[in-house]
């Protein structure tokens, strides 16, 4: 059972780099019947064992409605392990799969959606038995695939993390296998001959990540060493080297450029700006002043002729645009660079999203500015850190007048 040894290895490994399992914890594995995570309930009952930490294991298959569905069978395996075996109906989910797959036009059922929905409802079904973890076997050979598609199909260098906390459903979910490569599980899953079965999913094998595998198939191939290196890429941060931190784009006033907020330098500038503004000169209380937002939130700088002046941000929640943390030290003022700024990041979202609804709670004594911008309010004050506020939005449909270029007023 040498290749069990090598995937219980990379399991330890992953939980000691990204802090996957603590003491306490109760985890429920996904389970669809297939490799990756009958293994990776065969290899955690064993890390139970090994580790040093005190966890228990529960297992978890979802009906999702699939035609040719079968659960049952994994019963009898699950009692022989000793791990606790449960079956969830969530067999809603095929029908809107297939309403969805109508809608869109696509020869196969929209996995994006599948992927949302299934996380869904094994979070419900984890809450449901008391678990406060849940392990998906995903493995490293899927998150350099995730990288590949996000770069192809979405302009991202960006991939699925080891560990994701949702704090409002109060559940972490884990991948173990982050570090453990395919091979190496299928070639465990033969030697313990684990009751594996095929996939009821109509999609499977017939999708764009199984057309992208195989493209990479060919470079491991030829090139033997892509295959760790890929995996390593992934969690090179001193290598790291894009264009993130070149990007200064103009606006229309000469010597005022804005910064999308990457580098440490930047970020303490923006922190810098929301202090003085907001802490010192409106006396708003450090601990509301750092909101649950700031690590999804995207931040921006205002620089005029090399001075950091101002910064905003924003971020998506529920299908709206939310800005917030919009500041110009009060040396600036009166020079109509936040009109500018705001005006700018309203353009940058709508050129890379197309129409948009911005909403934001704005300080009630800036009504009449961000009514002159275009966005109406129901009137009714909202206290925020103990300041007046008004809940403001605008819908942008058609493309805003240009502030990127410079053109001086």
């Amino acid at each position: 059972m040498e290749e069990i040894r090598k995937i219980l290895a990379a399991v330890r490994l992953a939980d000691e780099r990204f802090n996957l399992i603590e003491n306490g914890d109760k985890i429920a594995v996904g389970i669809s019947g297939g490799k990756d995570s009958l293994l990776l309930a065969y290899a955690l009952n064993l890390y139970t064992r090994f580790s040093r930490k005190h966890f228990t294991l529960i297992g978890i298959t979802l009906n999702l409605g699939f035609p040719g569905f079968e659960g049952d069978y994994l019963k009898d395996y699950f009692q022989s392990q000793n791990i606790e075996y449960h079956i969830e109906d969530a067999s809603t989910v095929y029908p809107i799969l297939a309403i969805q797959q109508e809608r869109m036009g696509i020869n196969h059922l929209p996995c994006s959606i599948c992927s949302r929905m299934k996380k869904a409802a094994m979070n419900k079904a984890a809450q449901k038995y008391g678990c406060n973890k849940v392990a998906f076997a995903h493995h490293a050979d899927d998150a350099i695939e995730t990288l590949f598609l996000n770069e192809i199909n979405g302009g991202r260098v960006a991939t699925f993390a080891p560990k994701m906390r949702l704090e409002r459903e109060d559940i972490t979910f884990i991948r173990p296998f982050i570090l453990t490569f395919e091979k190496s599980i299928i070639k465990a899953t033969k030697q313990l001959h684990l009751p594996v079965r095929p996939s009821s999913c109509p999609a499977d094998k017939h999708t764009e990540r199984e057309e992208i595998k195989q493209v990479l198939k060919g470079l491991y191939d030829k090139y033997s060493q892509c295959h760790t290196n890929f995996l390593t890429m992934i969690t090179n941060a001193p290598k790291f080297d894009l264009w993130f931190d070149e990007l200064n784009y103009q606006t229309r006033k000469s010597g005022l450029i804005v910064k999308p907020v990457n580098s440490i330098e930047d970020k303490t500038a923006v922190l810098y700006i929301r202090m003085k503004v907001f802490v010192e000169e409106q006396n708003c209380p450090l601990d509301e002043e750092i909101t649950p937002e700031e690590n999804s939130a995207n931040y921006f700088l205002l620089v005029y002729k090399g001075v950091n002046v101002g910064t905003i941000r924003y971020y998506i929640d529920n299908g709206y645009y939310h800005i917030g943390r919009f500041a110009i030290l009060s040396a600036y003022r009166k020079m109509g660079l936040g009109r500018i700024l705001f005006q700018w990041l309203e353009e940058y979202l709508y050129r890379n999203n197309g129409k948009i609804t911005i909403a934001f709670n704005g300080q009630a004594y800036l009504k009449d500015f961000y009514e002159s911008l275009g966005y109406t309010t129901d009137g009714k004050i909202v206290m925020d850190a103990g300041i007046k506020h008004y809940h403001f939005e605008r819908t942008i449909d058609k493309l805003p007048a240009s502030c990127f270029l410079p053109n001086e007023e």
